[in-house]
């Protein structure tokens, strides 16, 4: 499956290892991941080295190419709430994971939008069982 994945960059890294973990699991799991180098410790340099309008040309063109986006939103950021508004405007399923106990923005908590799916985890594994069972594949007991 084609899965766009969609986190915090200039807003805050502090989830970068769930981020990391997250991706690496889609991929192993065999989907495509258009944006799993944005998981990587080194994506504000690349992404530094882009123009803006190269970025939303790339990323809006992701969205409409994909099946599902799934964003992690416990840091709050303009981009991923845009990139999550763009993909319910196509009618893309969208799940959007947050740790437990991180205050979420009522934008996402009180989106009533039939194709959104918002789910609190405690730790990588437990967001990465809810991505899976998101994406249709039995979580592993």
């Amino acid at each position: 499956m084609n899965v766009y994945f969609a986190c915090s960059i200039t807003g805050g890294r502090d989830f970068e290892p769930i981020y990391r973990a997250i991706t690496t699991a889609l991929l192993a799991d065999g989907h495509q991941v258009p944006t799993a180098h944005l998981a990587e410790a080194s994506v504000k340099l690349l992404e530094g080295q882009v123009k803006a309008r190269d970025v939303y040309e790339r990323d809006t063109a992701w969205i409409r190419t994909c099946e599902v986006l799934v964003a992690e939103v416990s840091t709050p950021s303009h981009g991923v709430g845009y990139e999550v508004a763009y993909a319910l405007g196509l009618g893309k399923p969208v799940l959007c994971v947050y740790r437990e106990g991180q205050p979420l923005s009522k934008m996402i908590s009180g989106n009533s939008h039939p194709t959104i799916s918002v789910k609190s985890y405690r730790d990588a594994e437990e967001a990465i069982d809810l991505i899976r069972a998101f994406l249709g594949r039995p979580v592993e007991l």
